[in-house]
């Protein structure tokens, strides 16, 4: 999921122009985006398009649920049981025992996707790898820096800030085996600012990030994507492992390569489907 294009679920004349976009995955959302009183028609409005998908699937389907902890959560559930949906993505969780809860209740919707969890508060982060590893539904985990940040009054665009806080949760998503998206980025008329943000997360190992207009996808696209070059060193890299089965490390461009770069390399090449 290079590009993650967040689509307003009240916004029903939208959904067939995301789908047809170059966006990797799109993340409906019946939270933040959508007023309180227009939740239930955001809700029927998405089960009716979701209800007339058909196989195969060309885009990942994540639903951005409101908060477990709220009366919305349970009314969200039953309206996406039987749809086409591959992620949950779970807002405002702080715990290992809420993601194991919010496990349960999907269960008992009849849900059978995975989680992305969206790592939003200081509590949150504080807890990432145990959130992480609550649940094997868990697939990843995506950051939140608006209500990071806004609430405590620190500089969204400070490099140093974002660099400590995007490493500190790649590190706690590592741990645990899980993949990581970078957060959205507000200023749809700033693309250098939007590349420059992705580009960091790209180098700290991050998997794609939030887009919030079909501008950025493109953007994102391009940032989070492998080269030529890079797929091809890769291929290199896994024939030469592959070759020499059992040498635990080898010389390849007078470089020393043993097994975190042959799993790196193996990542590369599933990532860019080869």
């Amino acid at each position: 999921m290079k590009s993650k294009l967040f689509v307003p679920a009240s916004r029903p004349e939208l959904f067939d122009k995301a789908f047809a976009s170059a966006a990797d995955a799109l993340s409906f959302d019946l939270e933040d985006a959508v007023a309180a009183s227009r939740k239930g028609a955001a809700r029927e409005a998405l089960r009716a398009w979701l209800a007339q998908l058909a196989p195969p699937y060309e885009k990942k389907i994540i639903v951005r649920v409101n908060a477990p902890d709220t009366d919305d959560f349970a009314d969200d559930l039953t309206r996406l049981a039987g749809l086409p949906v591959h992620l949950v993505n779970v807002p405002k969780l702080e715990t290992a025992a809420q993601v194991q809860s919010t496990v349960a209740a999907l269960d008992a919707a009849g849900i059978a996707a995975d989680l992305l969890i969206t790592i939003e508060t200081p509590g949150a982060l504080a807890q990432a790898t145990g959130i992480a590893k609550a649940h094997a539904r868990v697939q990843g985990l995506q950051l939140g820096l608006a209500d990071l940040f806004e609430p405590l009054g620190i500089d969204r665009h400070d490099p140093a800030t974002l660099r400590q806080v995007m490493l500190t949760l790649r590190l706690a998503a590592g741990e645990a085996g899980k993949y990581v998206l970078d957060a959205a980025y507000a200023n749809v008329g700033d693309p250098d600012g939007f590349r420059a943000e992705a580009m960091l997360s790209r180098r700290l190992g991050y998997l794609g990030k939030s887009c919030i207009h079909p501008s950025q996808i493109a953007l994102a696209n391009s940032v989070y994507g492998f080269s030529p070059e890079e797929i091809a060193h890769a291929r290199r890299l896994v024939d030469e492992s592959e070759r020499q089965p059992d040498t635990g490390a080898f010389l390849l461009d007078g470089k020393m390569i043993d097994a975190p770069f042959v799993r790196r390399a193996r990542d590369i090449l599933l990532a860019a489907g080869q």
